[in-house]
């Protein structure tokens, strides 16, 4: 097929000799099956960010830390410059986030390199030796919906354990190789310790697997392993090996109001001490 625009420079350098065919498309970027010497890789294109429908990129940029402070005041005040380092902070968190997941055993396309907004990376097959489909394509019965629930859990459990929530997660971006479910789509992916929206993001991507993979296994429906993962990594607790149970037990005891207002009259006189101590000064 012809060569996209984008890809260009790729052949140009070397790096691609052939695209063979388009093999999907979405919010935020477009696939294409190329060859790379004797070799079928694919090479994921990124949208414009006035192309992309993923509309939630603030909340996801929260604690990705830039090269250095003028790329910083660029992206707060929004030049042009500021713009385009912004789109490669966005890409270069996919590149990044796949190589500290698979150091930490978590199952994600191989990364080769990222060139000039395309991210060039492993092709994942089916054991036919297919593109491997994504999860939502894939018939199911309660058995293995139970199984790749299992294992996706594992994985996420795993990504948290290496600090990273992939903050998007659902059965259209996991795709289903010959040994199971791989976990693709992160460059929406956070760092649990410097975002205060972690929490929130863990629980609703192990809600989505709960509530895909409940339709056939309904036992799965009534989980709540998203707050239990959450609540021991809070705890300090939560390691690869950790056994979950998908139950979290709801504290029943009732708020202890008046410990909390003797907190709140403490800190309110330790403040009315230091703006005392603070007057004297000036005086």
């Amino acid at each position: 097929m012809k060569i996209p625009k984008r890809i260009q420079p790729l052949v140009e350098e070397g790096l691609i000799d052939s695209v063979e065919r388009q093999l999907m498309s979405g919010k935020e970027a477009t696939v294409f099956v190329v060859r790379c010497g004797q070799e079928i890789r694919c090479a994921k294109v990124y949208k414009e960010a006035s192309q992309r429908s993923f509309r939630q990129a603030a909340s996801y940029q929260e604690g990705r830390k830039v090269k250095n402070s003028r790329q910083a005041r660029a992206m707060e005040k929004g030049t042009r410059y500021g713009r385009k380092m912004q789109e490669e902070v966005w890409q270069n968190a996919e590149v990044d986030a796949l190589y500290r997941l698979a150091a930490a055993g978590v199952r994600v396309p191989k990364p080769y390199i990222c060139f000039e907004g395309v991210l060039l990376m492993e092709l994942l097959t089916d054991s036919n030796g297919n593109a491997a489909p994504r999860l939502n394509d894939v018939p199911l019965n309660e058995a293995m919906a139970l199984d790749y629930h299992a294992q996706l859990l594992k994985q996420v459990v795993l990504m948290l354990c290496a600090g990273v929530i992939h903050g998007d997660l659902s059965e259209y971006n996991i795709l289903v190789d010959a040994a199971g479910p791989v976990i693709i789509d992160l460059p929406q992916a956070i760092d649990a310790a410097g975002n205060t929206e972690a929490g929130a993001m863990l629980e609703r991507d192990v809600n989505n697997l709960r509530n895909f993979f409940s339709v056939c296994a309904p036992k799965l429906a009534s989980t709540q392993y998203g707050k239990e993962i959450w609540r021991l990594y809070g705890d300090g607790l939560l390691t690869p090996e950790s056994v979950l149970t998908g139950q979290v037990e709801i504290d029943m005891h009732p708020a202890d109001v008046g410990a909390v207002m003797h907190e709140i009259a403490l800190a309110e006189q330790e403040e009315h001490e230091r703006q005392v101590r603070l007057q004297q000064m000036l005086n």
